[in-house]
């Protein structure tokens, strides 16, 4: 097939243990999956409906390059998350064959313009602009499902300058990663190459230019890099 222009390369992800790729198609995100989260963010936890937001799959950073501090903002915030690749989709996924989609885990940031997000949320407004920009989700390498089965608890950690902003683990999710396939696939088509950021813990704060990071999911997936 010939294009018009030239087409750009897909965003893809490290793979441990290979020198092979994971190629992405797109960046779901669940907010509000930590109780304790909810509460600092002054938000009411709701069991019954999961609430959704995307970034765009070019948005990762990835192999620990540099994350630029983006423009537009003066708080910049991070918010460390498991984040789940997917190698099988579908629609309306039961919830008792949803982990069998799942190709690997990571560790990442949902890299966030707090201010942004802030004014908006106070006119109504809609916040993509908020966590869908460029640079936006640096990810660590995925560990594939065959080398470490489906984690049920894993420490997940941030830290910036050596200093521990956040940890939690990962069973304290409000929804569960089986119940997150489920519920996005109820509003999407989930298809092979999505990757799910599945929520943060408490303890969100800025990032300034010059702060290194290190999230870490215990036992699976580091990612570490440098605002600049």
């Amino acid at each position: 097939m010939s294009y018009v222009i030239t087409a750009a390369a897909p965003a893809s992800l490290a793979i441990v243990g290979t020198d092979a790729r994971f190629p992405l198609h797109r960046i779901y995100c669940i907010g509000r999956n930590y109780a304790d989260h909810a509460k600092e963010m002054g938000a009411a936890v709701e069991r019954s409906q999961p609430m959704f937001f995307m970034k765009p799959a070019d948005a990762v950073v990835t192999d620990g390059a540099d994350v630029p501090y983006p423009s537009a903002t003066q708080e910049l915030h991070h918010e460390v998350e498991m984040v789940v690749a997917l190698a099988h989709g579908g629609h309306d996924i039961p919830v008792e064959r949803a982990l069998d989609c799942v190709f690997g885990y990571g560790v990442g940031l949902d890299l966030t313009r707090r201010d942004l997000q802030a004014a908006a949320k106070a006119k109504g407004h809609p916040w993509d602009m908020a966590k869908a920009f460029d640079h936006s989700a640096p990810v660590s390498a995925l560990r594939p499902v065959a080398a470490i089965g489906h984690p049920a608890h894993a420490r997940l950690t941030l830290d910036v300058n050596g200093e521990r902003r956040q940890q939690a683990d990962i069973s304290d999710m409000i929804f569960g990663v089986a119940e997150i396939i489920h519920e996005l696939s109820k509003l999407w088509t989930l298809v092979p190459g999505d990757l799910i950021f599945a929520g943060t813990p408490a303890g969100v704060a800025a990032l300034l230019r010059g702060d290194r990071f290190r999230a870490e999911l215990a036992g699976m997936a580091a990612c570490e890099g440098r605002i600049v």
